[in-house]
């Protein structure tokens, strides 16, 4: 049933693959990654390809190996090119700052926050072109990546007002119109 599943993936020059105890460890440049491989499937490495097989046919394990074989395509870009989130810090005043494998964020509340940065995340400021503070959050580990730049994002979420807030670089925030639209329609 899963044609996606079932398709091989090739593993590039200077990427190593190893498959033992139910672990999938995979290691390049980026750093190593590992994912603990559901019991329902079957993992052959041979000839730089990596094949995922059901042990039995069930709909579970057929889901199961679409699944492993997306998380194994995810360590294998991870390891090679890394994934990257960028973040507008939009409004007066904001701005991060970064200590150590700590980041402390100033968003126009009456403190500040600190978050921790979780082990073999990279996290750089910066600035756009138009002075508005920005944050690149990098890492080999597309979950991880994924899951603190949203843990950053829910510090201070951009408002439908004005779009102040932290929000990620491109994203189209939906304005409302206000109080001063709202009363001149009479």
């Amino acid at each position: 049933m899963s044609r996606l599943g079932k398709k091989p993936i090739t593993i590039p020059e200077k990427v190593k693959a190893e498959f033992k105890n139910g672990i999938l460890e995979i290691s390049g440049a980026n750093g190593k990654l590992s994912q603990l491989i559901d019991e329902r499937i079957n993992v052959k490495i041979e000839n730089s390809t990596v094949t995922l097989e059901q042990k039995a046919e069930s709909k579970e394990a057929n889901m199961m190996q679409g699944l492993m074989r997306g998380l194994v395509c995810n360590m294998i870009e991870g390891v090679t090119s890394g994934y990257k989130k960028e973040l507008e810090l939009d409004g007066l005043g904001f701005k991060a700052v970064i200590s150590g494998k700590q980041i402390t964020l100033t968003v126009g509340y009456s403190h500040t926050v600190t978050l921790d940065i979780p082990e073999g995340i990279k996290v750089v400021t910066g600035m756009t072109q138009d002075k508005i503070p920005t944050l690149t959050i990098s890492g080999a580990d597309k979950q991880k990546v994924g899951a603190f730049a949203a843990q950053v994002r829910a510090v201070k979420p951009p408002e439908p007002y004005k779009g102040f807030g932290i929000k990620y670089v491109g994203e189209k925030i939906i304005r409302k119109a206000g109080k001063a639209a709202a009363g001149s329609k009479k």
